[in-house]
C-alpha cells in the first residue's frame, strides 16, 4: 500500500473523498491496523493498532482514525477540512504522504490532537 520516499514518509496512492462527519480522516479500519502494525511496530513485536496514522493529501496534515464504513483503499476528509488545492479534484485517487512513526509522533504533538485513542507516547 506505501512505499519508503523519503527519511520521513512513506508514499502512496489511495481514493480520497469528502465525508459528511464533522469526525477525524478515516480509512477501513482493518487497513488502519495493517498500516500500523507494519509501519509502526517495534522490534518486539509490540504494536498499538488504534495509534492514529499521520497523512499528507495535498498541503494538509491530518490524523487518521480506523472507520469500519470507510471502504478499503479509500481516505475519508472531513468536508470542512478538504484542503483547497484538493477541492476541485475530489472524489479521486491521490498521493498520500504517510509519515513515519518519528515523523507521525512529532507531527501529533504538534497538532494536539485529542482523540480518543492514540498518545504519542505510544509511537515507536
Amino acid at each position: 500500500m506505501f512505499e519508503r520516499f523519503s527519511h520521513g514518509y512513506y508514499l502512496g496512492e489511495l481514493y480520497v473523498q469528502p465525508s459528511g462527519s464533522d469526525g477525524a480522516a478515516a480509512i477501513k479500519r482493518a487497513d488502519h491496523e495493517h498500516v500500523n502494525e507494519q509501519l509502526y511496530g517495534d522490534e518486539e513485536g509490540i504494536t498499538r493498532l488504534d495509534n492514529p496514522l499521520v497523512m499528507k493529501v495535498g498541503t494538509t496534515h491530518f490524523p487518521v482514525v480506523g472507520d469500519e464504513d470507510v471502504p478499503s483503499g479509500t481516505l475519508a476528509l472531513p468536508e470542512d477540512a478538504v484542503p483547497e488545492d484538493l477541492e476541485f479534484r475530489l472524489p479521486g485517487r491521490s498521493e498520500v504522504f504517510l509519515a513515519n512513526a518519528e515523523r507521525a509522533r512529532d507531527l501529533i504533538r504538534f497538532t494536539g490532537w485529542e482523540g480518543d485513542t492514540g498518545d504519542p507516547a505510544e509511537y515507536a
